[in-house]
């Protein structure tokens, strides 16, 4: 096959543009902080820690996209309509966000909902993107073209950040207060997302589904549909074997992701200023980080790549174990480490699977495999942190944790190397 035009390309990385902004401003960086605030000494639903309630919702919030994805992905195969997927969960997620404005310590559930919702549609939105991917890059270009969707994640994200980080830092110039400033940081994320995501969705071919007449039950359809792609997933075996490693090295990358602000500030005592800070070093370096990874695939291999980054994040966790309190110096030292590789094994890990994949119409349905793998993921991590936090009470423990999975991953991710290699020879 052939790459797609410079147009397609171009409009499928905007997508990782108008998102990323989700999970920068409202998993990284403003939202996290604002909840600590707004929450801190509430009573909260099951008399639940504030950090516990917060790993426990964004859990069910994956445990939700785990469970529909698959059947939705084989309605888009059959039906040819994962464009019109995308942008409802893309306009579902958008405005899930700004509705996050009216979050404060008076409609505490309220503002749990949003969350919920918002991570749905980001999540969900997700594998319909993903999945454009083997079909507008020819593989010998998917390194590349899935490092340009994640370096324009990383800058759009950050452009908006740096909007956000003005008002919550200087409030007063707006005539406004910390919190407001983080209430409509919160709408400026759902005005992006939804324009850039719109514009970008535009560009995208329209999906082909299968020739002949339709189901008049979708979800019977959608079933037979995933139930066949399950059937040719049995038989490659590299793609399984290295799907049961993603599962363990990606389950440390999201947690960590996910679990690192309420880290800094819960347990770090870092300041809400050199906190962010922290968060904007991994985004920014993570651009160079992604590039640098697919070349290193290139030149090496994707397993050999993925390796290295997964010893690198192992380090990363012991000397996360170790950070001392209150000095936010150390804490810049490991945002730099972790953002230099945090962009580069996503970017390698949804290339390589493409990779492996078969040529096949159902490229909704093979992603949603990786998807929820990766959702099943969160979900194990995001509860073993809550769970061990809540048992050990210190989060440092939770880290510790998160490093046994990445050591769990990388033997799994080397056997399936030496498999890769056999099938190949």
């Amino acid at each position: 096959m052939q790459t797609a035009s410079k147009k397609v390309i171009n409009g499928w990385a905007m997508y990782d543009w108008a998102n990323s902004v989700y999970n920068l401003v409202i998993t990284s960086t403003i939202f996290p902080i604002y909840y600590e605030t707004v929450t801190k000494g509430k009573k909260l639903p099951f008399n639940l820690s504030n950090t516990s309630l917060y790993t426990y919702i964004i859990a069910v919030a994956f445990i939700i996209v785990a469970i529909s994805s698959p059947i939705l992905s084989s309605i888009a195969d059959y039906r040819g309509n994962k464009k019109q997927f995308l942008k409802f969960f893309c306009t579902m997620g958008s405005l899930s966000c700004a509705s996050m404005y009216f979050f404060d310590e008076n409609h505490i559930i309220n503002g749990l909902i949003s969350i919920v919702i918002a991570c749905v549609g980001f999540w969900s939105s997700l594998v319909f993107y993903n999945s454009y991917l083997p079909e507008i890059a020819a593989p010998e270009d998917r390194d590349r073209v899935s490092a340009k969707g994640f370096m324009m994640g990383y800058i759009g994200s950050v452009l908006l950040q740096l909007i956000c980080f003005v008002l919550v830092l200087k409030p007063t110039m707006f005539n406004i207060t910390i919190g407001d400033a983080s209430r409509i940081s919160f709408i400026l994320v759902g005005i992006w997302w939804l324009g850039f995501g719109w514009l970008s969705i535009r560009r995208l071919p329209a999906g082909k589904g299968v020739r002949g007449m339709h189901s008049n039950n979708l979800i019977t359809q959608g079933y037979k549909e995933l139930h066949k792609v399950w059937q040719e997933l049995k038989t490659q075996h590299t793609l399984k074997r290295f799907l049961f490693s993603f599962f363990f090295y990606n389950m440390g990358v999201q947690t960590v992701m996910l679990a690192a602000t309420i880290y800094g500030k819960g347990e770090l005592e870092i300041k809400d200023t050199p906190l962010i800070i922290a968060i904007l070093l991994i985004q920014i370096v993570a651009i160079p980080g992604a590039i640098l990874m697919a070349k290193m695939s290139s030149k090496w291999g994707n397993f050999k790549a993925l390796m290295i980054a997964v010893i690198i994040w192992i380090g990363g966790c012991v000397m996360g174990y170790y950070l001392p309190a209150g000095k936010p110096i150390p804490f810049y030292v490991l945002a730099i480490v972790v953002g230099f590789i945090m962009g580069g094994i996503q970017s390698v890990s949804r290339s390589t699977y493409s990779k492996l994949m078969p040529v096949t119409h159902d490229t909704t349905s093979y992603f949603s495999f990786f998807d929820v793998t990766e959702k099943i993921a969160i979900i194990f991590g995001m509860f073993s942190w809550g769970i061990i936090y809540d048992i050990t009470g210190s989060q440092r423990n939770s880290v510790l944790a998160i490093g046994l999975f990445f050591i769990i991953g990388f033997v799994l991710l080397y056997r399936t190397s030496k498999l890769d290699k056999h099938a190949a020879a």
